[in-house]
């Protein structure tokens, strides 16, 4: 998955916002004003920060290794993944699914 493909997916969340309040080059996903993801804009290959359950977190940096403990971010809590061909489009898609399920008011949600 590419930068780009990643950002319009996150955006067909239900109201999921997309900003910029730590500056021009990281990218910030939110819904009800809680993050659920970001995305650097400057690393290559591109790395984003994913919300994640704890030992779901653990599971996934076990099973990829372009999956890291959240740089910048509440390592319990947070991955963050290089966005590369190694790790399946529908596994990133779910990535991003359960990380904004994390934090989306449930009245919202799907």
């Amino acid at each position: 998955m590419d930068l780009e493909t990643f950002r319009d997916y996150c955006l067909t969340k239900t109201d999921a916002t997309e900003g910029a309040p730590f500056g021009q080059d990281t990218l910030v996903f939110k819904v009800a004003g809680k993050m659920f993801a970001l995305a650097s804009l400057d690393d290559i290959p591109p790395r984003v920060n994913l919300k994640c359950d704890p030992e779901r977190a653990l599971d996934l940096r076990d099973r990829y290794e372009e999956v890291q403990p959240g740089y910048h971010m509440n390592k319990k809590h947070w991955n963050t993944v290089v966005l590369s061909e190694k790790i399946p489009d529908p596994e990133l898609r779910a990535m991003i699914d359960h990380s904004y399920d994390l934090v989306a008011p449930r009245a919202k949600r799907k």
